[in-house]
């Protein structure tokens, strides 16, 4: 859990400081929700990366996150903003079991 939480904070810092100082923001508040969902999509793919999980499961927690992401955009800002952050957070989330399905273990989870 410890490194989830890490995970999700480095990414929510790094795709913030990414895409405020060298890709253009569109406003700290949108480029710190945008991040938000960066950060979220790889703390919550290194938290369901339990090889004995089921998918139903990891499907389950990851559309939480998909929903939360929805609530908080469609809240905070608009239908526009809160759709990308949802294909952000996918894109990433898919990123990391694309990386995954390299290793041999189907995971980056330390042995």
């Amino acid at each position: 859990m410890k490194r989830s939480v890490l995970y999700f904070l480095l990414g929510t810092g790094v795709s913030f400081l990414l895409n405020y100082y060298l890709l253009g923001s569109q406003g700290w508040k949108v480029d710190l929700f945008y991040a938000f969902a960066f950060g979220l999509g790889w703390g919550i793919a290194y938290f369901v990366d339990h090889p004995e999980w089921a998918l139903f499961k990891k499907m389950g927690i990851s559309f939480i996150g998909i929903v939360l992401l929805f609530v908080i955009g469609f809240l905070f800002f608009s239908f526009e903003i809160a759709i990308p952050s949802i294909i952000k957070f996918s894109t990433v989330f898919v990123a990391y079991y694309l990386i995954a399905s390299f290793r041999e273990s189907k995971s980056l989870r330390g042995k």
